[in-house]
């Protein structure tokens, strides 16, 4: 039993030094191993740090070189900008001492010219006392008189380039309003009908003279009263005359006598009645024609008082013209003119359209019909263009605007066409004669002729205090004359007649 357990024990103890030896084996070759790794890793550490240090040492070397180049450089740039400035500045001394000896003969040369001056202003004093010895008139006598001279002679020549250019730019300017003109009229060919301030009716017999006048007068007076006009009765076979100042008056006057010489029943009280009937039936025609007017015109947007003012116009005549045909001429021509020239259409035709608004009412209130027009257009906020074309087509405000200016043209082209307006014999002459007055009344004028019905004034000049330059300045003052003292339609051609006859006799 204690063999066995001896031996046992013995073999346990056995095993526990070999295990323990085992482990102490296991254990030293673990720390060979780490501290195998660790001496590699130390090795690995420090070959990295050779590399490190080496590359460092190579950049570092590389960098002193770089340096050392661009030091390098530096001092050669350094070294050619010295001898660069070194180069100049011997040059600027060279130059310095060219401008210096150059001064000197320049100084040299400047004393010379002046001596030389000092004897030309002694020879030319002895020249000029020389000459006045021998012309018999002192310098300044000499000198008024060239300057004289180039005065006259440059008058002379302003004169003819002016004529030149006024002669050049009137052909070209008169072709070009022509021709718009000539276009304006083509396109708006109208009828001229001459109208009076009269109106006669035909009667079938004289009887019914008697019956207009009626018992004592009652009929002729309850006409006259109901109508505002002059009924006139004489010894005119088979007609009655009815008189007024006022167009639509006379017209609702004859189309109510009319009527009741064609009723048969005329008395106070069936008088009254007709007349009022046609008085609402001229309102209704005025509205009628106005917005024909406005229509065949293309005017639109007027106001209605607008519109009844210009179908008054309907039955005023201005010199037996009729204004309402003669303002839709008008506004065609301005229309078409404007298109021509390119400018605002609408404003020239509803100026053309409006120009003789204020004929309307010019019975009524005083003035001039262009400002009555104004204040009608400007009242019922027309724009202040058309508004400025009516005031200005006469004349009475200055013109701004082409639109104005077409205007004027239009009205005058409309009123100055044949047949279009009857003048008086004795106005006519009026006007000739007074054409010929402001001929007359100019210095040099000889003898002036009114010709082509005043529409050209012929002016012959006394050759001997006129010549051709001043014929063209006379011209133009009384033309300028003509149109501040003179009114007229359309234009008047002044043309100045200079001439020089030499007449012998061969015995």
């Amino acid at each position: 039993m204690f063999t066995y357990l001896t031996v046992l024990a013995f073999l346990t103890a056995a095993v526990a030094v070999c295990w323990a030896w085992y482990q102490k084996k296991i254990c030293a070759r673990h720390w060979t191993a780490e501290e195998e790794r660790l001496r590699l890793e130390r090795a690995e550490i420090e070959k990295q740090r050779a590399e490190a240090l080496l590359r460092a040492k190579e950049e570092a070397e590389a960098l002193r070189k770089e340096v050392e180049r661009e030091n390098k450089e530096r001092r050669q740039e350094l070294q050619r900008a010295e001898r660069r400035l070194a180069q100049k500045d011997e040059t600027l001394e060279r130059r310095l001492a060219g401008l210096e000896k150059r001064e000197r003969k320049l100084n040299q040369r400047e004393r010379e010219l002046e001596e030389a001056w000092k004897q030309v202003e002694v020879l030319r004093e002895e020249h000029r006392a020389e000459l006045e010895r021998l012309s018999g008139i002192t310098a300044d006598q000499a000198k008024e008189l060239l300057l004289r001279q180039v005065e006259h002679e440059i008058r002379q020549e302003a004169a003819q380039l002016i004529k030149q250019i006024e002669e050049e730019t009137q052909e070209e300017a008169d072709r070009q309003a022509r021709k718009i003109i000539a276009l304006a009229i083509e396109r708006c060919a109208v009828d001229h009908v001459a109208e009076t301030t009269v109106s006669v009716v035909p009667l079938a017999s004289d009887e019914i003279k008697g019956r207009i006048i009626g018992r004592e007068g009652r009929n002729i007076r309850a006409f006259e009263n109901a109508t505002g006009v002059d009924l006139i009765i004489d010894d005119t076979p088979e007609a009655v005359v009815i008189s007024a100042f006022d167009p639509i008056r006379r017209e609702v006057a004859r189309l109510a006598l009319e009527r009741l010489i064609a009723d048969g029943r005329i008395h106070p009280g069936r008088i009254e009645d007709v007349v009022n009937r046609c008085r609402q039936e001229i309102e209704q025609r005025i509205r009628e024609a106005g917005e024909h007017a406005a229509f065949e015109t293309g005017v639109n947007g007027l106001a209605p008082p607008l519109i009844r003012l210009l179908g008054k116009l309907q039955f005023r005549t201005s010199y037996s013209q009729n204004v309402l045909h003669h303002s839709v001429e008008v506004a065609h021509l301005a229309g078409i003119m404007a298109a021509e020239l390119d400018v605002n259409v609408a404003v020239a035709k509803r100026a053309g359209l409006l120009h003789d608004i204020g004929k309307a009412v010019d019975f009524e209130v005083d003035g001039p019909h262009a400002l009555i027009g104004v204040d009608i257009a400007r009242h019922h906020r027309e724009s202040p263009e058309v508004v400025h074309a009516i005031g200005a087509h006469h004349g009475d405000i200055e013109p701004e605007t082409v639109e104005a200016i077409l205007v004027m043209s239009a009205d005058a082209i409309s009123a100055s066409r044949p047949g279009a307006r009857r003048d008086t014999l004795e106005s006519y002459i009026q006007r000739l004669e007074r054409l010929e007055e402001i001929a007359d009344s100019f210095d040099g004028v000889l003898k002036s002729y009114a010709i082509q019905a005043g529409r050209e004034v012929r002016v012959m000049v006394k050759p001997e205090q006129v010549d051709d330059d001043q014929a063209v300045q006379l011209a133009r003052e009384i033309a300028r004359k003509i149109e501040t003292d003179l009114s007229y339609p359309g234009q008047i051609k002044v043309t100045v007649i200079r001439e020089r006859r030499a007449v012998e006799y061969a015995r």
